[in-house]
């Protein structure tokens, strides 16, 4: 199975709600968002599959309304997704909308995602997880 393939069973799992088929598709030390300062809980940084299992966990707190991978770009170690994605902040009621949402995910030599990033508007992702006063 090419990358390529694994991260279109990976959206194809998420899209079912089959998180474990997604984590048996992750390094055990992979680093998600590992670069982010974001406080909002979608892009927050979270390390191991565990990690990832809480990022899962936190997608309860929202509603999508769309979520539809748009382009593939691959290479041998590499592929990167463009997502229009549309969710409602369940206690706030806020909705973030983003069309060509910018995915990297990066594979070890077995095949396994060792590295993924979301390219998101991070200011738009905190303001709706932000209650009102």
């Amino acid at each position: 199975m090419t990358n390529l393939e694994t991260v279109q069973q990976i959206y194809a799992a998420f899209g079912a709600g089959d998180v474990q088929s997604i984590l048996s598709k992750l390094a055990e030390d992979v680093e998600w968002d590992a670069d982010s300062t974001s406080t909002a809980p979608l892009v927050q940084p979270r390390h191991g599959r565990a990690g990832v299992g809480e990022f899962f966990a936190s997608t309860a707190a929202v509603d999508f309304t769309k979520f539809a991978p748009t382009e593939f770009l691959a290479n041998d170690n590499v592929v990167i997704a463009l997502i229009d994605v549309e969710f409602t902040v369940k206690a706030t009621g806020r909705t973030v909308s983003q069309l060509d949402e910018a995915h990297i995910w990066r594979f070890n030599s077995e095949g396994l995602v060792v590295n993924f990033r979301h390219r998101v508007d991070t200011q738009a992702h905190h303001q709706a997880f932000v209650p009102s006063n």
